[in-house]
């Protein structure tokens, strides 16, 4: 399941907030993305709108 390539697809971006809905929220949402990347979640965040609208 390619949710994130997905959801970019469709909304043109990625938000931190978009992890507490659905089909983040299922997979552990917002708290299993900051378990994972912790402090550098925006950075992440940010680097990855950007590259995708390059």
């Amino acid at each position: 399941m390619n949710v994130i390539p997905d959801h970019i697809a469709a909304n043109l971006g990625m938000e931190i907030d978009d992890f507490e809905y659905a089909p983040f929220n299922s997979e552990g949402g917002l708290g299993k993305v900051h378990q994972l990347f912790g402090a550098e979640l925006p950075k992440v965040i940010e680097e990855l709108n950007r590259e995708l609208a390059a």
